[in-house]
């Protein structure tokens, strides 16, 4: 059995207030003590480059994207990118890597959304193959890249799972695994997926890190934050890929609920098809207290490094600030 890691903290920089202030808090949080800062790539601003312009600022901060899709940028563009990053910021750059939805792939980028989890897979191979400085000759199905060479590079490859199949996919061929929204009774099953794609690849489970954005809400009104929270993720897990994950984790009703409202264009169902109990399993809502006990309770369950993100609690940019101090501030006593 292989030792587990120190349990990290890090953050997901908002943009709800600016670019200037998305820049600033990941060396505004390193001093706090988070360990990490971890980008999404929904559009803009693109946080490929986000994490290079926050490299002049950090010296410790580990620095991710997590995670950017396989589909918008090709396998040799990403070889480079994160080769330049990882040179940028001495090594603490880490490439997330998923699929994305097929409302980003086909709507946004045009891109058929085929073979998903050959796609991530082929495209890591490919980039381990570019990472070490060989010349690349790869063939595959979806991704291909012959005759490419760069400098080698140590560049960590994290990749996202939801099922069984995406989670044995990324703890087999990834360094990491980058994990999100997912109820809390599905946990244990996602680890035992993530232990059976690693010891395919021959390794330990504990020498998979495993990352997980948190949707957190520190509010004593919990019933506005849980409104808030069905307000906002009504159209993600309409998505198919999310409908489906969460049925898979054991919410079948309420993934149909959700679908049917969406597809009859009625945000108010879709509200309603989130009950109190999935809500409070999907999002960390009350004290500073509690969340962090949430936290550390996931931490004893298999998550390693553990990402704040508040994309629905509607802070004021006072309020933000305070609440990812007071996380910190708890977290370390």
């Amino acid at each position: 059995m292989g030792e587990r890691k120190p349990q990290r903290l890090g953050i997901t920089p908002t943009g709800s207030y600016g670019l200037k202030f998305q820049l600033a808090t990941p060396a505004n949080s390193e001093t706090m003590g988070y360990t990490d800062a971890w980008y999404a790539d929904t559009g803009y601003p693109d946080p490929l480059t986000l994490a290079a312009a926050v490299a002049a600022s950090t010296k410790t901060l580990r620095v991710g994207v997590a995670v950017t899709s396989v589909y918008a940028r090709t396998p040799a563009t990403l070889a480079s990118t994160a080769a330049t990053l990882s040179h940028l910021l001495d090594e603490r750059f880490v490439l997330g890597l998923g699929s994305s939805s097929k409302p980003m792939v086909q709507d946004w980028h045009g891109q058929p959304f085929d073979k998903p989890l050959t796609r991530v897979k082929e495209t890591t191979q490919i980039l381990r193959q570019a990472l070490s400085g060989e010349k690349t000759d790869f063939q595959g199905s979806t991704a291909s890249s012959k005759g490419y060479r760069q400098p080698a590079q140590s560049v960590p490859i994290f990749l996202a799972g939801l099922r069984s199949k995406m989670l044995e996919t990324a703890a087999e061929h990834g360094d990491g695994v980058v994990l999100n929204l997912w109820p809390d009774r599905a946990l244990k099953k996602i680890m035992r997926h993530i232990g059976i794609g690693a010891q395919r690849a021959g390794k330990a489970p504990e020498d998979v890190e495993v990352i997980n954005r948190y949707q957190i809400c520190v509010s004593d009104d919990p019933a506005a934050a849980r409104d808030k929270f069905r307000h906002a993720f009504g159209g993600y897990f309409a998505t198919s890929v999310y409908n489906d994950f969460l049925a898979w984790a054991g919410f079948e009703e309420e993934a149909k609920n959700i679908l049917n409202g969406w597809q009859a264009r009625d945000k108010e169902a879709v509200a309603k098809a989130f009950t109190d109990e999935l809500v409070d399993e999907l999002a960390l809502i009350g004290s500073v207290e509690h969340v962090v006990e949430r936290l550390q309770d996931c931490g004893s369950r298999g998550i390693d490094t553990h990402i704040f993100s508040s994309a629905f609690a509607g802070y004021s940019q006072q309020e933000y600030s305070q609440v990812v101090r007071d996380l910190a501030e708890r977290w370390h006593r």
